[in-house]
């Protein structure tokens, strides 16, 4: 008689980072443990499909669900029925707290999907820990999957505590935080939703990070030598004293790794032509846009600091959308930009292929807003960077480029303005900084970088990789859990 197979639901947050993070991560379960082997028996992926609040963000998970759907990998998809969202007010600067709120209705479905589908284990994305108690409720182990750094996760873990330590805001705090396995950390270098302790936000980061020691594991897209004090710190207990953190599992970088046909987009063909790493690629994420005064400081750092460059520039968002819209160049940039600058560098105003340029060997160097995806693409192809953060944790991210692994060069953004706003002789001086031969700080960060490449790759190899061990002890712990529930 064949063994039951061990099916592991996946509930991912809508967000296009988090449910393509965690739908790769689900991917190298089945490709680890699919077929089943003397360790256990094999290992079923059924992701739990959240509907959107808006048609927009509805439209872009289904086509993401259809890809993966049609490309035969095995993973199953399972549709979670609609629930009514939380008030749409609380979205307009309090994104965090929507997410949670949306995620915790969510709770008697996943209950309903759990017992429905046979789960073996529930993985959650952090933004759901509002689901644990109905998973404990259904018998389920529980894991939370950490899209971000291991210091987002020590300083989430530490937030409880720090709220209480800090006697004001954080935004109103000049001092720095202590966040075990980095360096003091600034307190204008913390999360901008973290800033006001009564805002709901900082109380839903509050909530995860108490929920977070509840789970049976967290599994974490870094890699082991990427933030080897953080981790170590966050296992220790150092983080939360008195309490046993649960068992970590960081099994990054979790990416689309697979060779993909070229996009022969002109803007990669346009690279063909310029030399090996002396082309500066400069994109800001899927939300990222900038309005005039900003893009022309830009161009003006671009053009004085001499290098050449691949610029992804958007526009605004059209109203009642977050994603921004292709450039109008006429309007954004400076009169004669574009010709003086020809040759050596080329705007983009649309949708950039960033795996695809940033594999490409004539960059030389990735100014970019943080986000941990794009981040980490840019350490698998050993890309240095000029942190330029945006929004969510991306100030932190800069802070540890910077700081803890240096692999980035710094550059100044003004924190004080919403819009993070760089001047541009700012932007030149970072810009020479990184790509000028003569330039000590670029050559230890793309010294760095390289490092990082080797680091990022060597995790992932079957047999010796820090990340592959630990994927290989995630599903020996799910398929343990799987025999208990069995007998």
């Amino acid at each position: 008689m064949a063994m039951a197979s061990a099916n592991v639901l996946l509930l991912p947050e809508a967000g296009s980072g988090h449910l393509m993070s965690l739908i790769e991560a689900g991917k190298r379960l089945l490709a680890h443990g699919g077929r089943g082997d003397g360790e256990g028996p094999a290992v079923t992926v059924t992701v739990l499909v959240v509907r959107p609040a808006t048609s927009e963000s509805a439209a872009e998970v289904d086509a993401h669900v259809g890809r993966v759907e049609a490309s035969g990998l095995g993973v199953r998809f399972h549709r979670l029925p609609a629930v009514e969202p939380p008030p749409m007010g609380c979205a307009a600067g309090n994104v965090q707290e929507f997410k949670s709120r949306y995620m915790q209705l969510q709770a008697p479905h996943v209950r309903a999907a759990a017992a429905e589908l046979g789960a073996a284990a529930l993985v959650v994305d952090f933004f759901a820990t509002g689901v644990l108690d109905a998973a404990r409720e259904a018998g389920v182990p529980t894991y939370v999957y950490f899209t971000s750094t291991a210091a987002l996760l020590a300083l989430m873990l530490r937030l409880p505590a720090l709220e209480e330590e800090v006697p004001v805001d954080f935004e109103e705090f000049d001092g720095t935080v202590d966040v075990p396995g980095l360096p003091p950390v600034p307190a204008g270098s913390l999360p901008a939703f973290m800033g006001r302790k009564e805002s709901p936000n900082f109380k839903w980061f509050v909530y995860h990070g108490r929920r977070f020691m509840d789970a049976d594991g967290i599994i974490i897209n870094t890699v082991a030598e990427l933030e080897p004090a953080l981790l170590a710190a966050i296992a220790d207990g150092r983080c939360v004293p008195g309490r046993t953190a649960p068992p970590l599992y960081p099994i990054g970088p979790v990416l689309d790794l697979e060779d993909k046909p070229s996009s022969n987009a002109r803007c990669v063909r346009w690279l063909d032509a310029q030399p090996p790493a002396s082309v500066l690629f400069l994109c800001f994420g899927s939300m990222g846009w900038f309005d005039a005064a900003k893009a022309r400081e830009v161009a003006a750092g671009l053009e004085r600091s001499g290098h050449r460059f691949l610029w992804a520039l958007r526009g605004p968002p059209a109203a009642g959308t977050v994603h921004p819209t292709d450039a109008s160049l006429d309007e954004l940039l400076p009169e004669g930009f574009l010709e003086r600058t020809k040759g050596r560098g080329l705007v983009w105003p649309t949708w950039a292929p960033q795996k695809e340029i940033l594999a490409h060997a004539a960059i030389g160097g990735f100014v970019t807003h943080c986000g941990w995806n794009s981040t980490l693409e840019s350490l698998w192809h050993g890309v240095p960077l000029v942190p330029w953060p945006l929004y969510a944790e991306q100030r932190l991210n800069a802070f540890e480029l910077v700081r803890d692994m240096g692999v980035a060069v710094p550059l100044g953004v003004d924190g004080k303005r919403r819009d993070s706003f760089v001047e541009a002789a700012e932007l030149e001086r970072a810009v020479r900084s990184l790509m000028d031969d003569a330039s000590e700080v670029g050559r230890k960060a793309r010294e760095k970088a390289a490092e990082m490449k080797a680091v990022c790759r060597n995790a992932v190899a079957p047999g010796g990789g820090s990340s592959y061990a630990a994927l290989q002890r995630l599903l020996g712990a799910i398929r343990g859990g799987f025999s208990t529930m069995t007998q």
